[in-house]
C-alpha cells in the first residue's frame, strides 16, 4: 500500500478508537456502562445491532462464498425478519417490564438461579469462541497478503477495541459502531462500483449477471428436501428463524444493543431497520462475489489467490501450472462473448458452446487442485482454501491509491465493532449475572463499573489469546454460525419456556436445557451429516420437550407447578 493508504487507514481506525475513549470518559455509572444509559436512538440502534452481526468475516468471507458457491447463503437469513417481528411482540415488552440489564436476568426471575447461570454459561462458551474468531478471521488473512505477523496483527487489533470498550461500554460501543456501520457501508459501495466498472466495455452488468447464472452462482433459493444440503429455503425459513430468534432475542451481544433504546419504541424500530435491510445487505455482499467472478473470468484471477501459501512449492512446477492456466483463461473469454453473442441472436447459447464452457472451467479446476496438493505436498497442515481472500485480493490490485487504505480499514473497523460488542456482553453477563448475583450483591455503582472494566479487559485477552491458537476453517463466515447454532438452540427454548409454558418450573427447564445441550453436541460430532443450522430447532425443540416431560414425570406435573 501507498503512504497514502496507510494514512487513511491509520486516520480512519485511530479516529474511531480515539472517538470511542472521549466518549467513555462519561460513562461512570453502572446504568449508563450496562445498559447504554437508555436513551439511544432507533437509528443508533438499528445500525449498532447490523455492525454487531456484520463483521469483518461478514466482508471478508461472504464474498468468498459469492464467488465460489452464488448467492444461496442468502437463504440464511430469510428467517430473520420473521424472528425480528416475533421478538418485537414478544421479548422487548419482557425485558423491559422487568427493566433487567442482562436477557439472563429474565430467566432468573422467571425459574431459578441455576437456569440463569445455565443460560449465561451457554452464552458465556458459545461467544467466547466467537469472540476469538472475530479478532482471527481477518488478521490472518490480512497478516498473509501483507506480510505481516498473524500475531503481531491479532494483538493490535484487539488492544484498539480493549481500549474504547474498557473505558466506556455499552454506550461506548453502540456510538462507535454507527459511525463504524457508515464507514463500511460507503466502502462496500465504493467496491461495488469498481467491479462493474472493471468490466469489459463491451459487457453491460446484464451481461455479467447473465454469464454468472449460466455457471451457477445467480439461484439464490433452493427448494431441496435432501437435508443433508446446507442451504435452502427450508433451512432459511425454519433453521434460520430459530437462529435468528436465539441470536437477536437471546444473545446479550445484541440484547444489549437494543435495551440501549430510550424506550421499548426506539428498541423496535432498531430492529425492524434489520428486518428490512438486513437481508438486502447480505444479498449484495452475496452479489459482489458473483460479480468478481464474472470480473476475474476476463480480467484473469490469480491460480491461488493466498499467494503465501504458495512459498516451497518447485519454481518451476509453479512457473507450468500458472501458465496453463492463464492460457486456459485466454481460451474461455472468446467462449464467453460467443454465448452473449448467440444469446442476443437466438435467445440462448448452444448447447454446444455450453458444454466447452464447462469444460474449459472443468480444466481450469484441475489446474486449482493441482496447485492445492502441492501446497499440502510442502505442507500437509496448510489450508488449501482461498475464498476469505478473494475480495481483498482484488482491493489490493485494483483500487486506486486512498481507496485501498478505505476498504483495508473497513475490514478493521467490522473486526473491532462485532468483537467490541462481544466483549461487551461478556462482561456485562459475568459482572450481572455472576459477579452479582452470586458474590458481590450490595456494593456500590462504582465497585461494579471497575469490575465490569476489568472483566472487560479479561475477556479481551482470552479471545486474543483464543484468536492466537486458531487454525484456519474452510470458510470463516461459516464457522461462526455453525458455533452458535450449537449452543443457541438450548439457549432458546428456556427463552420460550420462560415466555410461553408458564407451568414448566426452573428444575425442568435446567435439565432440559442440559439434555438438549449434550445431544446436539453428540449428533454434531456424529457421524449423521446434518445442515448446521437444524441445529437451531433441534435444541430448541428438545429443550421444551424434555423440559415438559421433566415437570410431568419428576417435578409434580401441572398441579404441583401451579
Amino acid at each position: 500500500m501507498s503512504i497514502v493508504d496507510w494514512v487513511v487507514l491509520f486516520g480512519t481506525v485511530l479516529g474511531i478508537v480515539f472517538y470511542g475513549v472521549w466518549v467513555g470518559k462519561r460513562n461512570n455509572n453502572l446504568n449508563t456502562y450496562i445498559r447504554g444509559g437508555d436513551d439511544l436512538k432507533w437509528g443508533t440502534i438499528g445500525l449498532s445491532v447490523m455492525a454487531t452481526q456484520a463483521s469483518a468475516i461478514t466482508f471478508l468471507s461472504t464474498p468468498g462464498q459469492g464467488y465460489e458457491e452464488g448467492l444461496a447463503f442468502v437463504q440464511n437469513y430469510l428467517g430473520l425478519p420473521i424472528a425480528l417481528v416475533i421478538i418485537c411482540l414478544f421479548f422487548i415488552p419482557l425485558y423491559y417490564k422487568l427493566n433487567v440489564s442482562t436477557a439472563y436476568e429474565l430467566l432468573g426471575q422467571r425459574f431459578d438461579q441455576k437456569t440463569r447461570l445455565l443460560g449465561a454459561g451457554l452464552f458465556l462458551v458459545q461467544r467466547g469462541f466467537a469472540a476469538g474468531i472475530t479478532i482471527y478471521a481477518p488478521a490472518i488473512i490480512v497478516s498473509t497478503l501483507f506480510g505481516w505477523g498473524l500475531n503481531t496483527t491479532i494483538l493490535v487489533t484487539g488492544i484498539l477495541v480493549i481500549l474504547y470498550t474498557v473505558s466506556g461500554g455499552t454506550r461506548t460501543v453502540s456510538l462507535t459502531q454507527k459511525y463504524q456501520m457508515l464507514v463500511i457501508i460507503v466502502g462496500m459501495t465504493i467496491a461495488f462500483g469498481y467491479i462493474i466498472a472493471g468490466l469489459p466495455d463491451d459487457i453491460s452488468l446484464g451481461d455479467a449477471f447473465y454469464l454468472a447464472g449460466i455457471q451457477g452462482r445467480m439461484e439464490a433459493i433452493s427448494f431441496s428436501l435432501n437435508p443433508e444440503e446446507r442451504y435452502t429455503i427450508w433451512t432459511g425459513l425454519l433453521g434460520g428463524t430459530f437462529l435468528a430468534l436465539s441470536y437477536f432475542g437471546t444473545d446479550q451481544s445484541q440484547v444489549q444493543r437494543y435495551l440501549a433504546g430510550r424506550s421499548s419504541v426506539a428498541s423496535r424500530l432498531g430492529l425492524m431497520f434489520n428486518a428490512v435491510f438486513k437481508i438486502p445487505m447480505q444479498f449484495a455482499i452475496l452479489l459482489l462475489g458473483a460479480l468478481l467472478f464474472v470480473f476475474y473470468q476476463f480480467a484473469g484471477s490469480p491460480v491461488f489467490f493466498n499467494e503465501a501459501a504458495l512459498d516451497g512449492i518447485p519454481e518451476e512446477r509453479l512457473e507450468q501450472i500458472e501458465a496453463e492456466y492463464a492460457a486456459g483463461q485466454q481460451t474461455r473469454i472468446p467462449l464467453l462473448r460467443e454465448i452473449l453473442i448467440e444469446k442476443a441472436e437466438s435467445g440462448e447459447p448452444s448447447a454446444d458452446t455450453l458444454g466447452y464452457l464447462v469444460g474449459v472451467n472443468a480444466e481450469l479446476e484441475k489446474q486449482r487442485v493441482a496447485v492445492q496438493e502441492e501446497i499440502k505436498r510442502v505442507n500437509a497442515s496448510a489450508d488449501t482454501e482461498d475464498a476469505d481472500y478473494v475480495f481483498l485480493s482484488f482491493v489490493l490490485d485494483n483500487l486506486p491509491v486512498g481507496l485501498v487504505g478505505l476498504l483495508v480499514a473497513v475490514i478493521f473497523l467490522a473486526a473491532m465493532s462485532s468483537t467490541a460488542s462481544e466483549l461487551n456482553a461478556l462482561a456485562s453477563t459475568t459482572m450481572v449475572d455472576g459477579y452479582r448475583a452470586l458474590i458481590k450483591r450490595d456494593e456500590s455503582e462504582t465497585h461494579y463499573v471497575w469490575i465490569a472494566r476489568g472483566l472487560t479487559l479479561f475477556w479481551g485477552i482470552l479471545a486474543i489469546g483464543f484468536a492466537m491458537t486458531l487454525t484456519l476453517f474452510d470458510n470463516l463466515i461459516e464457522a461462526v454460525n455453525i458455533i452458535g447454532s450449537l449452543f443457541y438452540g438450548a439457549i432458546l427454548g428456556l427463552f420460550l419456556i420462560a415466555f410461553f409454558i408458564r407451568w414448566v418450573k426452573g428444575s425442568a427447564a435446567f435439565w432440559g436445557g442440559v439434555i438438549a445441550e449434550i445431544l446436539v453436541l453428540a449428533l454434531f460430532f456424529s457421524e449423521i451429516d446434518i445442515g448446521y443450522l437444524w441445529f437451531n430447532m433441534i435444541g430448541c425443540v428438545i429443550t421444551v420437550i424434555f423440559s415438559i416431560v421433566f415437570q410431568q414425570v419428576f417435578f409434580g406435573g401441572l398441579k404441583e407447578a401451579k
